[in-house]
């Protein structure tokens, strides 16, 4: 089976849930949670913290540097994730459907093979 990682958006300046919608969103997460664990395809799952705790280490000519995150200037962050198992890509496909509508957008990715390299 292949990994894939399913990883939730946030979007910077969009409009925040309210508490109630935010507990929406907790419980069908939760709820998704289970389903991948009961059908076999869990591997992992965290959320993350926001972009602004993060710290970005960078190593340049032997010299570490590190500074307030988050490392890329954008608008959308990774807010958390799933790492799953799956036959295939619609397989992840399908589970992504369903944790898109249970927080958010959802960006698919198949983790790379290197055992094939």
């Amino acid at each position: 089976m292949k990994q894939y990682l399913l990883s939730v958006h946030y979007v910077e300046g969009a409009v925040m849930p309210s508490d109630e919608e935010m507990q929406t969103m907790f419980r069908e997460t939760e709820r998704i949670n289970d389903e991948l664990q009961a059908a076999g395809a869990w591997v992992f799952a965290g959320g993350l913290t926001a972009p602004e705790s993060a710290t970005v280490v960078r190593t340049e000519n032997g010299t570490t540097t590190m500074s307030d995150g988050p490392f890329a200037e954008a608008k959308e962050h990774i807010a958390g994730f799933w790492v799953i198992k799956c036959d295939d890509l619609d397989q992840a496909l399908a589970w992504a459907e369903k944790c898109a509508a249970a927080c958010g957008p959802i960006e698919v990715r198949p983790f790379d093979d290197l055992s094939q390299a």
